[in-house]
């Protein structure tokens, strides 16, 4: 089971996201600041970082480039969820260290695709 690290502090999001991510088959860990995202990046090992851009303690893009800097965490495939959709953030986001992109409001289904290309195109096991 492809394990998610969801990093996102707007409760409703976060809830909606990891019930809909759990039904599809994906192993969901939470994690509701940036500082907090990079701990649980380091102990669980996720295979898929969702990570909000605008956090409390640690934003997405410092936390990105922490994680991106690091050896142990380097390879893991981080999606940008942000609601900065004016032209530039993607890029922006892109130079943090995040691998896509995806913004708010959340298109699950298109969501669901990023994350299947990340995971190198594998399916969760249901």
């Amino acid at each position: 089971m492809a394990k998610i690290l969801l990093v996102e502090d707007h409760e409703e999001i976060w809830d909606f996201l990891s019930r809909r991510l759990k039904r599809r088959g994906y192993d969901v860990i939470l994690a509701h600041d940036g500082e907090a995202g990079v701990q649980q990046a380091r102990a669980g090992r996720p295979d898929v970082i969702l990570l909000d851009m605008n956090l409390p303690i640690l934003d997405g893009w410092s936390a990105a480039r922490a994680l991106k800097s690091s050896g142990d965490t380097r390879g893991i495939p981080i999606i940008a969820l942000t609601a900065h959709a004016m032209l530039g953030d993607r890029d922006k986001a892109i130079q943090a260290g995040c691998d896509d992109y995806h913004p708010k409001p959340i298109d699950f289904s298109k969501l669901l695709t990023q994350i299947g290309a990340a995971l190198g195109g594998a399916e969760p096991q249901v």
